[in-house]
C-alpha cells in the first residue's frame, strides 16, 4: 500500500505517513515481498511501541511481520523451548508460559510491542531481561537469507543487541525460540514487586504476573488513551566515585548495585528532580505520574516529542552531569 497512514501502527499516537507499507505471514512471504522493487530504506516494525516518527513522511518501505504461532520445539525435565512467530503480541508468551507453569517470562508480563521486537530490544522489567529467556533468533536478511543466532551471538546489552547495528538492520526476525524453565524459581528483587507479592497468600507465577500488571497499569498510560511509548529514557550506569558523589548530595536518592561494582540510577528520578514530571512542551509532556515517559498531550508531532526528549536529556546533564539517553527508536 502507499502512501500509507503509520497512526495506527504507533503508540505515541504521530500521525506520520510511509510511502510503501506491506505486511507478510510467513517466511517465503516476506522473500517474495524482497524481491520487490520496493522503495528505500526498508524499515522493519512490530507494534510501533518504542518508535517515534521525528520526520511525517517516511520516504522507504515499512515492513511489518504477521507471523504467528507458538510451538514447543524441545523439552526435557527441567526446560522447555518455545518457537513463537515474531509477529505474536509479546505478552500472549508471558501468559501462555504462566498457563503452563513455565518459569522465567511472568515478570515481563505487559510490556507492549510484540516477540520480534523483544529479541531486537532486549526488553527488561522488574529485575529481569528477556535475553536470559531466548536460546535463539531467527532472520531473514535483505536478500532473502536465512540466519539462525544463538543467544550468544546476539551481543545483548541493556536495551540493546545485534540486531541493532546499523549493518543489521536489514536482518528481519522471523521467529524467537525461548527457553523456559520447569522448576520454581522467582525473580522478587525488585522492591515494589516483592512488596505486591507478599500481599498474596502464596508466591505463585499467577500471582507475580498479576502483580507486574498491577503494578504497570498503575505507572503507565493506557497508549489508547494517552500517546505513549511507554519508558522513553534508559536508567543510566555510573561508576562508583560518581555514585559516592551523587549519593552524598541525595541521600535518598534510589539505586540499584550492578554486580560489576557499578550502580543503575532510576532516569525518572533524575528527570522529576529536575522539575519535569507533569509539564509540557508544546503539545508533548512528561507523565504526572511517572516523568520516565513521555506522552502526546493531543496532535503532538515527532519532533515536538524529540525536542522535548532533547530539553529532558539537558536539564539532567545540567544538574546532575549524568548523560540519559532514549530508549525509544527514532525514525527521521
Amino acid at each position: 500500500m502507499d502512501n500509507y497512514s503509520l497512526l495506527r501502527h504507533n503508540t505515541f499516537g504521530i500521525d506520520a505517513r510511509a510511502c510503501r507499507y506491506e505486511e507478510y505471514a510467513s517466511e517465503d512471504e516476506l522473500r517474495a515481498l524482497l524481491q520487490n522493487d520496493l522503495p528505500r530504506p526498508l524499515l522493519h516494525i512490530g507494534a510501533g511501541s518504542n518508535l517515534l516518527f521525528v520526520t511525517p513522511f517516511f520516504e522507504g518501505t515499512v515492513l511489518h511481520s504477521a507471523i504467528r504461532g507458538m510451538e514447543v520445539v524441545r523439552e526435557d525435565d527441567e526446560w522447555v523451548w518455545l518457537r513463537v512467530g515474531a509477529g505474536c503480541t509479546w505478552d500472549d508468551v508471558p501468559a501462555y508460559c504462566v498457563a503452563h507453569q513455565w518459569y522465567g517470562a511472568e515478570n515481563l508480563s505487559l510490556i507492549p510491542g510484540e516477540v520480534g521486537a523483544s529479541a531486537v530490544q532486549n526488553i527488561g522489567a522488574y529485575g529481569a531481561e528477556v535475553k536470559d529467556l531466548i536460546a535463539q533468533v531467527e532472520t531473514v536478511d535483505a536478500s532473502g537469507r536465512k540466519h539462525v543466532f544463538g543467544v550468544d551471538e546476539c551481543a545483548y546489552g541493556y536495551r540493546d543487541s545485534l540486531f541493532k547495528r546499523p549493518d543489521m538492520k536489514t536482518h528481519f526476525v522471523t521467529y524467537v525460540t525461548y527457553r523456559l524453565g520447569k522448576v520454581p524459581r522467582f525473580n522478587l528483587s525488585y522492591g515494589a514487586l516483592q512488596k505486591e507479592v507478599e500481599a498474596c497468600s502464596e508466591v505463585t507465577l499467577q500471582h507475580v504476573r498479576q502483580a507486574v500488571i498491577d503494578i504497570r497499569r498503575r505507572k503507565l498510560p493506557d497508549p489508547a488513551q494517552l500517546g505513549n511509548a511507554g519508558s522513553f529514557f534508559k536508567n543510566p550506569v555510573v561508576d562508583r566515585p560518581k555514585f559516592e558523589s551523587l549519593s552524598a548530595a541525595y541521600p535518598d536518592m534510589p539505586y540499584y548495585a550492578l554486580p560489576d561494582d557499578r550502580f543503575k540510577i532510576p532516569a525518572g528520578w533524575l528527570i522529576e528532580q529536575c522539575g519535569w514530571k507533569g509539564k509540557s512542551l508544546g503539545r508533548a509532556g512528561v507523565y504526572r505520574n511517572q516523568a520516565l515517559i513521555l506522552v502526546n498531550n493531543g496532535g503532538a508531532t515527532g519532533r515536538e516529542v524529540a525536542d522535548l526528549a532533547a530539553a529532558v536529556c539537558e536539564s539532567v546533564d545540567r544538574k546532575f552531569g549524568i548523560t540519559i539517553s532514549p530508549e525509544v527508536n527514532f525514525i527521521n
